[in-house]
């Protein structure tokens, strides 16, 4: 089996690799990741050495380098990870975000339509629901509850999540969508929440808060996001919608409080700042469909999970450096120099 990997550089393809090499040992991992700002190939180094994994440099938004990918690799399964997920990028350049979130999703599955792949997965977000009150605990997100985007980023989500239930119908594309809340664990990119809270507080670097911190996010361990995807891809129903969600509902001021306690860093570095524009007030999955329908259930409670996070950070201080320093971005052409750039331009003439 050949399982294509889009997006795999990044924080959740990379967990989601060295998932599969581990749980799969009769797979061949494919992964293909243009290595913009957020790819990171550093993360991907022991997956390199192993003879399952390949690895491409290649834009999903690219037609005939995806194709040529497809055509060496003959991929049975896809699963697309790639995508521009920072909302405060997608509300200063909302552009880059259709174009990958959208085209590159049309473009993936094309190619799975043309050369056969017996699945697609699209990794989504709950983000595109909109947002919850924070005086109504008792409502969360189905599959059913309507799209209601806030932000550049969750529109480009919705409309690609929109597509792939066209792509089902129109052309009967076997498909899957899942939609998963906020995600944290090892190899984060430290713009989001928890990572930019651990390596800011490791630096005594003034913590940034949106507002007042009220905001309320259900975290999920990255782990356990990734065996769901994995059952998905395996046991899920052709044109269904999935909600993963981590049932840890927190605001994001106890977070970076804990973080602090953890690090024995005091509450005095958190600096409240300007609100984002739109800023969504609650995000609350309901996971009951995937549980009912393929028995899981997140295993990693919120404790553990943080704990094993910061670890993760502080026994990792090379490659955080790397992230730092801009060296990551490097890495790749470090790592196979000439020989593979001119392997890849004769892949692609």
């Amino acid at each position: 089996m050949t399982v294509l990997i889009t997006g795999g550089a990044g924080f959740i393809g990379t967990n989601f690799v060295y998932y599969m090499l581990e749980k799969h040992s009769d797979y061949r991992i494919v992964c293909l990741d243009s290595l913009t700002y957020a790819g990171n190939f550093s993360s991907l180094k022991t997956a390199a050495e192993n003879p399952r994994f390949a690895f491409y440099k290649t834009d999903i938004t690219d037609k005939k380098a995806v194709c040529e990918v497809f055509e060496r690799e003959k991929p049975e399964i896809v699963i697309n990870f790639a995508a521009e997920s920072h909302v405060d990028r997608s509300i200063e350049n909302p552009e880059i975000f259709l174009r990958t979130n959208i085209i590159g999703t049309q473009v993936m599955m094309d190619a799975c339509l043309k050369y056969g792949a017996k699945r697609f997965h699209q990794v989504s977000t709950d983000e595109v629901y909109g947002d919850l009150p924070l005086d109504r605990p008792d409502l969360l997100f189905t599959e059913t509850t309507p799209i209601r985007t806030s932000s550049p980023y969750s529109a480009s989500k919705a409309s690609a999540d929109l597509l792939v239930g066209a792509y089902v119908r129109t052309f009967g594309l076997p498909a899957t969508i899942s939609r998963c809340s906020n995600n944290y664990g090892p190899y984060q990119f430290p713009e989001k929440l928890i990572p930019l809270m651990i390596v800011n507080a490791l630096a005594d670097k003034p913590l940034p808060v949106y507002g007042k911190g009220l905001n309320v996010r259900d975290w999920l361990y990255v782990e356990d996001h990734c065996r769901a995807i994995d059952l998905i891809v395996h046991n899920g129903t052709v044109g269904e919608i999935y909600n993963i969600g981590g049932h840890n509902e927190m605001r994001n001021i106890d977070i970076v409080k804990l973080i602090c306690e953890k690090l024995g860093k005091p509450e005095s570095l958190i600096t409240y700042v300007t609100d984002r524009k739109g800023h969504d007030m609650r995000y609350a999955i309901d996971a009951t469909k995937i549980h009912e329908e393929l028995g899981w259930l997140p295993e990693t409670r919120f404790a553990e999970g943080i704990e094993k996070t910061i670890s993760w950070y502080l026994d990792n201080n090379d490659w955080l450096q790397t992230i730092i320093n801009g060296d990551y971005k490097d890495y790749y052409d470090k790592m196979y120099g000439e020989s593979l750039k001119k392997a890849e331009e004769k892949l692609c003439t």
